[in-house]
């Protein structure tokens, strides 16, 4: 196989995806933060809140008589009025709690999109520096099928190189087929015969169910080969 792709180093990744990756980390870090925090107030206003129920349950059973008996209630009142705002308070943390944590998840799977996207750019900076690296033409084929495998995952795929002299593409590499070479198709019929012609690329717009017949003349997706503008040829997968 090719050489391995320097996943999350330092040198695959621009100034923009560090910066960004960093800032994404630090929020993460904050938010974590400031998560423990609302939880250990939330845990220490409950603490409070069965403190006075307690209170107000050990005054209800010890009530004085004579003058003493409007302080009572009052404090009484109080305690109760400081209960309900407590309530008030632990629910307004409680709902910022789960807005906090919801963005925090939010941040984690930005992050780690980021981080496979960052990956993705380090196969493809080496999938390219091994395209440019020779002029040889089978070690080319090799790359580019190592390419189509590792990258897009494709199982069953087909290259193929215009003849300019007779106006045909002929498969000259493929993975997951047999007794296919030599197969050639006419510029401008077919799915690879239109793409050949027009330049355009084609994705099939349908659920296609598996099954075991395979055909290259109605693939999944078909990509046109350039140089520049020119088409040389097309891979079929």
């Amino acid at each position: 196989m090719g050489q391995d792709p320097k996943k999350g180093t330092p040198e695959t990744k621009g100034p923009a995806e560090r910066n960004l990756e960093d800032t994404l980390f630090r929020r993460s870090q904050e938010f974590s933060q400031i998560f423990n925090q609302t939880r250990a107030f939330v845990e220490e206003l409950l603490r409070e809140n069965e403190r006075l129920r307690y209170q107000v349950a050990v005054l209800q059973s010890q009530q004085p008589a004579g003058p003493t008996l409007e302080r009572f209630r009052k404090e009484v009142e109080y305690l109760r009025q400081r209960i309900v705002e407590l309530e008030r308070e632990k629910q307004f943390l409680e709902a910022k709690y789960r807005e906090i944590e919801a963005e925090n998840k939010d941040f984690a799977q930005r992050y780690a999109e980021i981080e496979e996207q960052n990956n993705n750019l380090a196969n493809l900076y080496v999938a390219s520096y091994q395209l440019h690296s020779t002029l040889d033409f089978q070690e080319v084929l090799r790359i580019v099928k190592e390419i189509i495998i590792n990258l897009i995952g494709a199982e069953v795929f087909g290259i193929f190189l215009l003849d300019e002299r007779d106006n045909h593409l002929h498969l000259v590499a493929h993975e997951g087929m047999d007794d296919v070479l030599g197969l050639r198709v006419q510029v401008g019929e077919g799915i690879l015969g239109r793409v050949a012609k027009t330049g355009e690329p084609f994705y099939i717009n349908q659920v296609v169910r598996p099954g075991p017949v395979i055909d290259f003349h109605h693939p999944l997706v078909c990509i046109p080969l350039k140089i520049k503008e020119r088409v040389i040829g097309v891979i079929a997968i």
